[in-house]
């Protein structure tokens, strides 16, 4: 019960810490715990058979195993990260591989203006090319000083700091550069095509109408595509 009441008014205390309350987007409450939230199960790593792909409308197509990924630049970055589901987490510390690295190697075509993520065991979630290509932004194979564990997104995930966390995939696997923007698993389940925590963009029913013709246009050209 101690612990209990001590962890109350901690939290209490950093909420009213005008510093921290400067970084906590509206209707956030923080943790200092990191919350597992997964829709199915954590899929197993298997280094044998892991690749790494980028494909689509960049002008060098490219998959790396597992072995050659390791061997791409390393970063570490600090940031916090912000849930959906309105908990917020302060300075976690990165280590992995700029995203600016992998967007160089592979060179994203002109047209190419969004990012459809494929990540196991079979999630996609989109995002615009201008967010993807933050300074801020890398490939997370390690947290806090520690290898990424398994159900925060081990091998390999997305930190992307500066939206909601559905759109730093877990356990990605390639990145699909498109000229469209089509909904991924989460969008298609009612969530915002982009995201933005600071302006609390959550549901699909907070979308403007451009950006809902955009969505609909989005997925019925990649039908088509077949």
């Amino acid at each position: 019960m101690a612990k209990l009441l001590w962890d109350m008014w901690r939290q209490r205390m950093r909420e009213k810490d005008p510093a921290l309350t400067a970084r906590t987007p509206p209707g956030q409450t923080l943790t200092e715990k990191w919350p597992v939230l997964t829709y199915g199960r954590t899929p197993r790593f298997d280094p044998k058979r892991w690749t790494f792909r980028c494909f689509g409308l960049v002008e060098r197509e490219t998959t790396w195993t597992w072995e050659e990924f390791q061997r791409l630049p390393r970063v570490t970055r600090q940031s916090d990260i912000h849930c959906v589901t309105r908990w917020s987490r302060l300075d976690n510390v990165w280590e992995g591989v700029p995203m600016q690295a992998v967007l160089d190697a592979v060179r994203p075509r002109p047209e190419a203006r969004f990012v459809l993520q494929h990540a196991d065991p079979d999630y996609t979630t989109n995002i615009a090319l201008e967010d993807l290509a933050r300074d801020d932004v890398l490939l997370a194979l390690a947290w806090n000083g520690r290898p990424l564990e398994p159900d925060h997104g081990a091998p390999v995930r997305l930190v992307v700091p500066h939206l909601y966390f559905w759109k730093s995939a877990k356990w990605l696997r390639g990145l699909e550069f498109l000229e469209v923007n089509p909904p991924g698993f989460w969008e298609q389940n009612g969530y915002h095509m982009h995201g933005d925590p600071w302006t609390e963009e959550r549901y699909s029913d907070q979308e403007t109408r451009a950006m809902q013709q955009m969505r609909a246009e989005a997925a019925r050209r990649l039908r088509e595509r077949g």
